[in-house]
C-alpha cells in the first residue's frame, strides 16, 4: 500500500521549486555580461562564444529526456539530487577549461546535469496542483525563479569588476552546492510509489507515446519550440548587439537585461491575476499574440535604425508579453498527464531548449550579430508560435 504523498504549501512550493527553476537562468545569465570577453580571452569567434550558451541549452534540453522519465520511475528526489550535485562539479570543470573545445564539452555536460532541476520541479508542481491552481502556482514560481534573470546579470556585471569569466563558473559551483542542500533539506518526495512505473524501455516508450498522442500537448509543444527560438535569439544575441554594436559596458548591459527579466516577472504576475477569470487558454492566446506584436515592433525599430533606447525598450516589451503566455502554455500541456508529468515535462522542455540554440547561431552566422538579424529571427519565430497557438492549440483545448 502506497503512503500518501505530502502536499507542500503554496509558499514552500514557490520558494523551493522557484530556486530549482533558476538553474537555466543562472547557467546563462550570470556570465552573460562577460560573453564577449570570454570569446576574446580564448582567442575564438563571437559565434563560438555564443556556442557556449548553445551547448548548455542543448544539454538542458536533452538531459530532460533522461531526468524526466527517470523521475516518473524512481521518484522525484533521487534523480534531482544526482543532477544538482553533478551540476556543481561540472561548473568547476568549466572554470578550469583551457580551450574553447573543452569548455563547449563541459558546458554541454553542465546543461545535462542542470536539466534535472528544470524538468523535475515542473513535475513536482504537477504532482501537487492542477488546473487553474497549477497555472497560478507556475506564475508564482516566477516570483522566485524570475529573480534569477534580474539579479544574475547585475551580479555578473559587478563580478566582472573583480574576476574574469572563470571566476563566474566557480560561483556557479557554489550555487550548485547550495541548491543541493535545499533539495536534501526542504523537498519531500511528491510521487506516490503506486504512481511510479516499474518497467524499462517499453514502459517508457508507452508513456512518451501517450503524451505525444495528446493533440493539445503536441500543439503547445510546437508553439513552445518556436517561442524558444525567439527567446534564445534574444538571450544569445543581446550581449553582442547592445555591447559591441551600441557600446554598452558590461555593467550597463546587465541593468538593461535585468529590466527585461523584471518585465517578464510582471507579465507572469499579470497572468496570475487574470487567469481565474479568463482561464488558461484565453490568457495563453493573449500572451502569445502580444509577443508577436512586440517582436514586430522590434523589427520596425531595427529597420528604422533607432538607437539603443528604442532597441532596449522593444526587447523589454517582448519579455513582458512572453511572461504572460508561458505559465498557461505549460498548464495546458500538462493537463492530461498527472502520473506522466516527468515525461511530459521533459518533452515540453526539449522543444524549448533544442531549436533555439541551433537557429540563433545559424542566423547570426548568416546575417551577423546585428539588431536587424536579431529582430528578423525573433519575429519569424513569434509568427510561427502565434499561428500554431491559434490554428492548433485553440481547437485542441476546446475539444
Amino acid at each position: 500500500m502506497s503512503v500518501p504523498r505530502p502536499r507542500m504549501g503554496a509558499l514552500r512550493a514557490m520558494l523551493v521549486l522557484g530556486m530549482l527553476e533558476a538553474f537555466g537562468p543562472l547557467s546563462m545569465d550570470l556570465y552573460l555580461p562577460q560573453l564577449p570577453q570570454l570569446a576574446a580571452s580564448l582567442g575564438t569567434s563571437e559565434a563560438l562564444g555564443q556556442a557556449t550558451m548553445s551547448a548548455c541549452m542543448i544539454g538542458l534540453g536533452l538531459g530532460q529526456l533522461i531526468a524526466g522519465p527517470l523521475s516518473d520511475r524512481l521518484g522525484r528526489r533521487l534523480p534531482l539530487m544526482v543532477g544538482v550535485a553533478a551540476f556543481a562539479v561540472l561548473s568547476v570543470l568549466c572554470a578550469v577549461a583551457p580551450s574553447i573545445e573543452l569548455l563547449l564539452l563541459a558546458r554541454f555536460l553542465q546543461g545535462l546535469a542542470g536539466s534535472a532541476g528544470i524538468v523535475i520541479c515542473l513535475a513536482v508542481a504537477r504532482d501537487q496542483f492542477e488546473g487553474v491552481e497549477l497555472s497560478r502556482m507556475l506564475s508564482l514560481l516566477f516570483l522566485v525563479s524570475g529573480t534569477a534573470p534580474v539579479i544574475a546579470p547585475i551580479v555578473g556585471g559587478q563580478l566582472a569588476r573583480i574576476m574574469d569569466w572563470r571566476g563566474i563558473f566557480w560561483v556557479l559551483g557554489g550555487v550548485g552546492v547550495a541548491l543541493l542542500l535545499v533539495v536534501v533539506l526542504a523537498l519531500p518526495e511528491t510521487l506516490d510509489r503506486g504512481d511510479r512505473h516499474g518497467g524499462g524501455v517499453r514502459v517508457l516508450a508507452g508513456h512518451a507515446g501517450a503524451v505525444v498522442r495528446d493533440r493539445l500537448f503536441l500543439a503547445v509543444l510546437c508553439a513552445g519550440a518556436a517561442g524558444g527560438v525567439a527567446f534564445f535569439t534574444y538571450l544569445s544575441m543581446s550581449p553582442f548587439v547592445l555591447q559591441d554594436r551600441f557600446g554598452l559596458s558590461p555593467q550597463t548591459f546587465s541593468l538593461a537585461f535585468a529590466a527585461g527579466a523584471l518585465a517578464n516577472i510582471l507579465g507572469s504576475q499579470a497572468s496570475r491575476l487574470v487567469v481565474r477569470r479568463w482561464g488558461p487558454l484565453r490568457v495563453y492566446l493573449g500572451g502569445i499574440t502580444a509577443t508577436l506584436i512586440a517582436t514586430t515592433a522590434f523589427l520596425v525599430v531595427a529597420i528604422g535604425g533607432a538607437g539603443v533606447i528604442g532597441v532596449a525598450a522593444a526587447l523589454i516589451g517582448f519579455m513582458l508579453c512572453a511572461g504572460i503566455g508561458g505559465p498557461n502554455g505549460q498548464t495546458l500541456a500538462l493537463a492530461h498527464h498527472g502520473a506522466r508529468a516527468g515525461t511530459a515535462s521533459a518533452l515540453l522542455g526539449v522543444s524549448m531548449f533544442l531549436f533555439g540554440p541551433v537557429v540563433a547561431p545559424l542566423a547570426a552566422g548568416i546575417g551577423g550579430t546585428t539588431a536587424l538579424t536579431m529582430a528578423l529571427t525573433m519575429t519569424a519565430a513569434a509568427t510561427v508560435a502565434a499561428i500554431s497557438a491559434w490554428v492548433f492549440v485553440r481547437p485542441a483545448a476546446r475539444d
